[in-house]
């Protein structure tokens, strides 16, 4: 992953806020949150499900709900224009072709009446104007190649083929245009540990050889070790810390949230009855508490957590929202 392209910045995201609305209750689903990513570099949102993950990433790419989403705030810059300003003609440019999204399940993911040749086809007719249907068909045939399916499956259907093999497609998709960031939404959950380890590791060869930035959305930690270049670990529509891989993994210095995460971990050189989960529920997004949102779940609790929100810590690249850490390094509010 070397290069100095990699000190490009390629999109930032400021004080970014979503709600969902509608006539009974509001959402508050995003809360503040700010990251950059520079060119090839991958970026881990790691957090419990409803932390806000996914919703984030669909703001990337403008694709919230129209009737109940709403951006209350901020700004996300994408090769310094702003995603959020732009109209939909250069939204749809951009979706697909400059940003690819894998979501979540590959079996929903495909139309099952389309031939998977038609639907990378069907990608690169769309932003891919120049290319006559020779040109077309031999990027396909590559496409399939490169995630590791014979081309002379093309004109098979998505029903013809296993879950795994149905995810690389959605990766082939995904990757057909040479998007310069790809979002992977969960992108193992429904494949088992075998089938996973395949696609992280064809994802990362595949991210090296297009120079592409990726941004990771999981609940597995082990998956971010292996994948990413940084991390931000999200709760309640909030980061409540954000680094390098190695800060996150090679310190023992955490928010109590991330403490927790890795504290339910299995750990192979202990022995144990059991793991040690996080006590608790995620707070109800509806009517989220004053101060910190973790508190009602933290161990380190003090009465100023239940009153106001803390400001993140920095130290070096390392950034954690807690009182406890307030005298750990400079603040950033």
């Amino acid at each position: 992953m070397g290069g100095g392209n990699m000190q490009e910045e390629l999109i930032t995201v400021k004080n970014l806020e979503i709600i969902y609305k509608t006539d009974l209750e509001t959402v508050q689903a995003v809360n503040n949150i700010s990251f950059s990513l520079n060119k090839a570099e991958t970026l881990g949102i790691v957090g419990e499900t409803g932390a806000g993950k996914t919703t984030t990433a669909l703001s990337i790419l403008r694709l919230l709900p129209d009737r109940t989403a709403r951006v209350l705030n901020g700004e996300i810059l994408f090769n310094g224009k702003d995603i959020l300003k732009v109209n939909k003609s250069t939204i749809r440019s951009i979706r697909g072709g400059k940003i690819s999204m894998i979501f979540q399940d590959p079996m929903t993911s495909l139309n099952p009446i389309l031939t998977v040749g038609a639907q990378i086809a069907e990608a690169l007719k769309v932003h891919k104007d120049s290319l006559n249907n020779e040109d077309i068909e031999r990027k396909v045939d590559e496409t399939l190649e490169l995630v590791g399916i014979p081309a002379i499956r093309k004109n098979e259907f998505p029903h013809q083929f296993s879950g795994g093999m149905k995810q690389r497609v959605v990766i082939a998709i995904a990757l057909a245009c040479e998007p310069e960031l790809l979002i992977a939404d969960e992108p193992t959950t429904a494949l088992d540990v075998t089938i996973q380890a395949q696609i992280l590791s064809m994802m990362k060869v595949l991210k090296n050889e297009l120079s592409t930035a990726m941004i990771l959305i999981t609940h597995d930690l082990g998956i971010v070790a292996q994948t990413c270049d940084k991390v931000a670990v999200m709760y309640a529509g909030e980061f409540v810390e954000y680094g390098t891989i190695f800060d996150i993994f090679d310190s023992d210095i955490h928010h109590p949230y991330t403490e927790g995460l890795f504290g339910s971990l299995p750990n192979l050189e202990e022995e144990t009855d059991r793991l040690k989960p996080i006590s608790g529920l995620m707070p109800d997004p509806t009517d989220l508490p004053k101060g910190c949102k973790f508190s009602p779940r933290c161990h380190y609790r003090t009465d100023i957590c239940d009153v106001e929100l803390p400001s993140f810590n920095v130290n070096g690249t390392k950034k954690i929202a807690c009182h406890k850490f307030k005298d750990w390094g400079r603040t950033d509010g």
